[in-house]
């Protein structure tokens, strides 16, 4: 046998050898996803961002969610652990805390903190003088991977997500490959001092916002693609369904307006390729043993929120391509004006709430 031949049919054996038994960071799962409703009725409006009085302030990497404070200022935490707050169009930015670790949703609670669910610290509030306390980082004894979104429910429930129990922000990219639903619903009591799993098994939890007189919470489901609803209150109290399923993108934050509408960001369209392996856990594993460069799929440019009603059906939808402001990962409504964050951009932006 020629030594050239040898070597190559060496090298062949070493390369599927490599593609089948190299050891990969997860372990993934067959899953079914739900199928995609695609840009049909209230999500065939294409708007823009511009027709919707864009606005935008310059903060620094990556603020993720936008809470307005009882001093009528703008808060947002970025990727480097620093809360950063700004009177829009007014003022420079200011420094108001840094948690040390990454703040992702916040909400003011009735005492004038600001609660804050941070990646890597856990449920955290912070007085108005900037100091940090942590509220919970466990449950069950089992520390928290990657606290996300809240939302404060009247008798002051702080209602959390726990993305995943598998990854954490760092390396949240292999809960999709994994496939595992993993993610949670939380409940913290601030009396009591007590958390509690409301609901789990959920893929990639995510964005959570408490529904009118408090008779239900949602919860995005990221990976999924769908809302998923807890009843608190009535017949069903206790139980769960879907909100809003077969979404055309994957949601991401979540908030109410306090009146008859949910808005949703929606940082990324859905990918049919993604949609394709999910059954076929096998095949992912293969791919994550390939270079990052080949398997990274980079899609266009995108800003994209959507408001749903409380029966759960869209409202309305606005697609901006321009990439002026993309890979939305929060909305919240005050007062007429819709307030965006991103964990792409460096600033914070305003749009005009549809009337």
């Amino acid at each position: 046998m020629p030594p050239a031949f040898w070597f190559g049919g060496s090298a062949i054996l070493l390369l599927i050898a490599y593609l089948c038994c190299w050891p990969v960071p997860v372990d993934p799962v067959a899953w079914t996803p739900d199928g995609d409703r695609g840009l049909t009725g209230a999500f065939a409006d294409s708007g823009n961002f511009e027709q919707a009085g864009f606005e935008a302030w310059e903060l620094g990497p990556g603020p993720e969610d936008v809470a307005l404070g009882p001093d009528g200022m703008l808060y947002s935490g970025l990727q480097d652990g620093r809360i950063l707050r700004i009177t829009a169009g007014e003022s420079l930015p200011e420094l108001f805390a840094d948690t040390q670790g990454r703040p992702l949703g916040m909400q003011f609670d009735a005492d004038g903190d600001l609660v804050v669910a941070d990646a890597f610290r856990g449920l955290l509030s912070v007085d108005p003088a900037g100091v940090v306390t942590v509220l919970t980082d466990s449950v069950n004894g089992q520390k928290l991977m990657f606290p996300d979104d809240l939302d404060i429910a009247a008798d002051g429930t702080i209602w959390f997500s726990n993305a995943s129990q598998r990854s954490d922000q760092r390396r949240w990219i292999l809960d999709f490959w994994e496939g595992r639903a993993s993610g949670q619903l939380l409940s913290f009591d601030p009396v009591t001092r007590e958390t509690h799993v409301r609901l789990d098994g959920l893929r990639f939890a995510n964005g959570v916002a408490v529904g009118p007189d408090d008779s239900f919470v949602l919860v995005n489901e990221t990976m999924a693609a769908r809302i998923t609803r807890l009843w608190l209150k009535g017949p069903a109290a206790g139980t769960r369904d879907v909100f809003a399923d077969r979404l055309p993108g994957h949601p991401d934050n979540l908030s109410f307006n306090g009146r008859d509408l949910f808005w949703v960001a929606l940082p990324s369209t859905r990918s049919a390729t993604f949609d394709w392996l999910a059954p076929h856990p096998a095949l992912r594993k293969l791919l994550l043993r390939l270079p990052e460069s080949w398997v990274q799929v980079i899609p266009p440019p995108l800003g994209w929120i959507a408001g749903f009603g409380l029966d759960g059906e869209p409202r309305y939808s606005i697609r901006d391509q321009s990439g002026r402001y993309t890979d939305v990962t929060s909305v919240n409504e005050h007062a007429g004006v819709l307030y965006l964050g991103s964990i792409k951009m460096s600033s914070i932006a305003r749009l005009d709430a549809p009337r």
